[in-house]
């Protein structure tokens, strides 16, 4: 267990930042796995957005976002053409 006053707080600080994270995480790949599902172009504003917020608290890195959202795009692009 944490003795000084610094640790204690640090504790603190570390359950709580892990709570928001879990919960962005759980939030992005529910995301993800609903788009996949069901790709519609309604839908992929509010993807890319909820990647981005991911990305932007380091939750996953920025490139993993970028890759993501041109992987999922490509998923909505063949649908339209017709080749995938």
């Amino acid at each position: 267990m944490p003795v000084t006053k610094q640790a204690i707080k640090k504790v603190r600080q570390d359950h709580r930042k892990t709570v928001f994270n879990l919960r962005l995480k759980k939030r992005f790949k529910q995301a993800i796995s609903a788009f996949r599902k069901n790709p519609s172009g309604k839908a992929l504003p509010e993807l890319f957005s909820v990647l981005d917020k991911a990305a932007k608290t380091n939750v996953i890195h920025p490139k993993k976002a970028s890759r993501l959202k041109g992987r999922l795009s490509k998923m909505l692009v063949g649908k339209k053409v017709g080749v995938g």
